[in-house]
């Protein structure tokens, strides 16, 4: 509206300038209300006009025809009192350096946080909380510029500073939002790509800048500002989101290739990667990739398990949009994504989360409870409610803004026990006398409870250590334990991996004596929906890589290699692969050059013997998702039955698999360096033959090519408590699996 004149005769009776304790205030960054001062306010006489712009030599009032330098009152502080009916429509024209900047008024705008909003994140339960804090590029009011908001409760004062203000926040202090902590400003004319921070008075009166909790992308590390982002990404997965919850994930195929973004083939970006990694995993027949790091980390050699940017994937790789378009790629070439995401703690980075207000927020007020012993990080308080609002916000913000498939949750038993690596003494027990966290409990609880309520089709996966009841389990219900399920979708199964790998580097004349280390995981198989992990952890930090825990010569780890991995795809269970395995490289994994491609290369040597390992993955894989009986009854029971499982002097396992109609599939592990003719195994009367699929002595793929080439028939003979039996040749240190002819 044009600036009106006020009626005649009306008396003049304030002076229009910051009294002293405002000005004291702002000055020193800890008033809470700068809106209540700055910009312009009805008083008698008229408008008055406040400004605060540090270095600023003038400043005018600039509304239609209308222009106005306000009084120098020294400091930065501008004023003037203008004989308007009513405050106008005006912006700023500002002085520096001879030089004029005409500027909307970031002082004139209404808040931009709702009631609703700020009820939510009162209560801690606002889902979508990265939609009301952080920077927002945003129209208010007919202007466009960026709004921010951040939680900060026990701050004096916060202030945004940025490239746009020469990092000099003075002059754009926020305003507090009432009891909840929340502090905002809308800033007009800044756009995205702007860098930017928050300068936080401590409740000491010192000053700390810290990187947004909130903030949807970074600077390149070891840069460590929040960039004010706007997402432009076109999705084109809808046939994917459309399809991917129509079977539960524990009835479908689930064969993950995991992979550490920066190293699989070193320089890469998201984009580049978008053109490479989709074609591979395809070709190799895996239905999911798991990716690790996503969200941003300071330090690289921590593979993004010391998180300081929850929603900002990293940006060593690219933009948010560039990770969406990775994602998008892989989705329609039909391909989930899982990502690693770790909630349990953080880094104590002075720019990050550690006393991010000047006091414990995001961690524990205790400090027993708050430092994480092995790590040197601290763990988040999941018993504050804006804490746990902050984490299972960020579970849904991966999924809904990035389409992410599921997350595997890291370190998952380090925040369910209170004792967890700590000594006697160091730890206080629950309210219960327990040594549970029961706060971690409601957090993960709440988080998988929220994330499959609102995102049809993703999965949750714990990556859990111990034998916690009901990993699993639905959160409503109860087990002996007297607690509700935690809610996962599925569990890393480690005692399966740590038995599993323990035997195979045995000697085979050694492992009749460790048999059982093949076999005890299905004692417990069914006590939760697992996922067999060969992950990055097994093959770093001197635990070798898997074919070099093998032993014997190098035909012999090869074989022994193959054997397991056929074996692991039989098991009941998803599976997991960390990149690399999938071709036998010998060195351990190093995420500074990432695998060992060269292997493959046709000049090398012994290529061929690399080769078949992957050639081989590829087919179990494609005969894996051909076969419902190796993955759609997992979890349950009758889709699983012994030949033998006690042939501990001949090192042979022998299992029926189960599909819903009940047709079989037959794997057979023989451990041992010897050829085994008329092996004889018991078998179904009801199939009238069998004919070999997988073989991992095949001379494709690298071994000796012992075997079963012709349909094999059963005889009439009893065998391992079954009424029919045939005779195979066991190739040596191999797994064979036959299907009904």
């Amino acid at each position: 509206m044009p600036a009106q004149p006020a009626p005649p005769g009306l008396e003049v009776a304030v002076s229009p300038a910051v009294d002293a304790a405002d000005r004291e205030r702002l000055l020193h960054g800890t008033h809470h209300d700068p809106h209540s001062v700055l910009g312009a306010h009805p008083v008698p006489g008229g408008v008055a006009f406040r400004a605060f712009r540090p270095h600023a030599e003038a400043v005018s009032v600039v509304s239609g025809d209308l222009r106005a330098e306000l009084h120098d009152d020294g400091d930065g502080f501008f004023s003037g009192l203008l004989p308007l009916a009513a405050v106008p429509a005006y912006r700023l024209l500002v002085t520096y350096d001879g030089t004029d900047h005409e500027t909307e008024d970031a002082y004139r705008f209404l808040p931009t946080l709702g009631e609703l909003d700020l009820h939510l994140i009162g209560e801690g339960r606002h889902e979508q909380l990265w939609r009301a804090l952080g920077a927002h590029v945003t129209t208010r009011q007919g202007v466009t510029g960026t709004r921010f908001a951040v939680w900060a409760p026990n701050a004096r004062g916060v202030r945004v500073t940025g490239g746009f203000n020469f990092w000099d926040g003075s002059g754009f202090p926020m305003r507090s939002l009432g009891s909840t902590g929340v502090w905002e400003l809308f800033v007009p004319g800044i756009g995205e790509g702007e860098l930017y921070k928050f300068e936080i008075t401590r409740p000491d009166g010192s000053h700390t800048l810290r990187a947004d909790p909130l903030a949807r992308r970074t600077e390149v590390p070891p840069a460590t500002s929040s960039v004010v982002h706007a997402s432009h990404h076109e999705w084109g997965d809808a046939d994917w989101l459309a399809a991917r919850g129509s079977t539960p994930v524990h009835a479908a195929p689930f064969s993950v290739y995991e992979v550490h973004l920066p190293s699989w083939r070193p320089g890469l970006t998201y984009r580049t990667l978008a053109e490479q990694l989709p074609a591979y995993v395809s070709e190799m027949g895996f239905t999911h990739v798991e990716l690790m790091p996503v969200a941003e980390h300071p330090f690289g050699g921590s593979w993004g398990y010391q998180v300081t940017g929850f929603y900002a994937p990293t940006a060593r790789l690219g933009t948010p949009d560039d990770f969406k378009y990775l994602v998008d790629r892989l989705h329609q070439a039909g391909i989930g994504v899982l990502m690693d995401w770790v909630p349990a703690h953080f880094p104590r980075d002075e720019w990050a989360l550690a006393e991010f207000d000047g006091r414990p927020l995001y961690e524990h007020q205790d400090p027993l409870r708050a430092a994480h012993p092995d790590w040197g990080t601290l763990e988040f308080d999941f018993g504050r409610r804006e804490v746990r609002n902050f984490l299972v916000a960020n579970a849904v913000y991966w999924c809904e803004e990035f389409h992410i498939d599921g997350l595997r949750v890291d370190a998952v038993a380090s925040m369910l026990y209170l004792d967890y690596s700590r000594e006697p003494g160091g730890w206080t027990p629950n309210e219960h006398g327990g040594r549970e966290n029961l706060d971690a409990v409601a957090f993960l609880q709440e988080m998988n409870a929220t994330v499959y309520r609102r995102c049809p089709g993703v999965v949750t996966i714990a990556e859990e250590s111990t034998a916690w009841d009901g990993v699993t389990r639905p959160t409503h219900h109860k087990g002996p334990s007297g607690f509700g399920g935690l809610g996962f979708g599925l569990k890393w199964n480690m005692g399966w991996m740590h038995d599993s790998l323990q035997y195979m580097s045995h000697d085979p004349v050694h492992r009749r004596y460790h048999h059982g280390e093949m076999t005890f995981s299905m004692v417990y198989a069914y006590s939760e929906n697992y996922v067999l992990p060969v992950s990055h952890d097994e093959v770093v930090h001197g635990k070798r890589s898997l074919v070099s825990k093998m032993p014997g010569d190098w035909w012999q780890q090869r074989a022994n290699h193959r054997a397991y991995l056929a074996w692991m795809w039989a098991h009941p269970g998803k599976q997991l692969l960390f990149m690399g395995q999938e071709f036998a490289q010998g060195a351990e994994w190093s995420e500074a050059h990432g695998p060992d491609w060269w292997l493959l290369d046709p000049s090398y040597g012994a290529e061929a013997d690399h080769r078949g390992v992957r050639d081989l993955v590829r087919d179990m894989n494609v005969r894996y998702r051909a076969t419902p009986a190796l993955w759609q009854r997992d979890t349950d029971p009758s889709g699983f039955q012994w030949i033998t499982g006690d042939a501990a002097d001949d090192n042979v396992f022998a299992f029926l698999r189960l599909d819903a109609d009940g047709t079989p599939l037959l794997a057979v592990s023989h451990l041992a360096p010897v050829v085994r003719h008329d092996y004889r195994l018991g078998v179904p009367d009801d199939v009238p033959a069998w004919l070999e699929v997988l073989n991992t002595d095949a001379a494709a793929y690298g071994g000796g090519d012992v075997t079963n080439p012709d349909a094999v028939k059963p005889e009439p003979q009893g065998a391992h408590g079954r009424p029919a039996s045939i005779r195979l040749t066991l190739p040596p240190l191999a797994t064979v699996w036959l299907r009904p002819a």
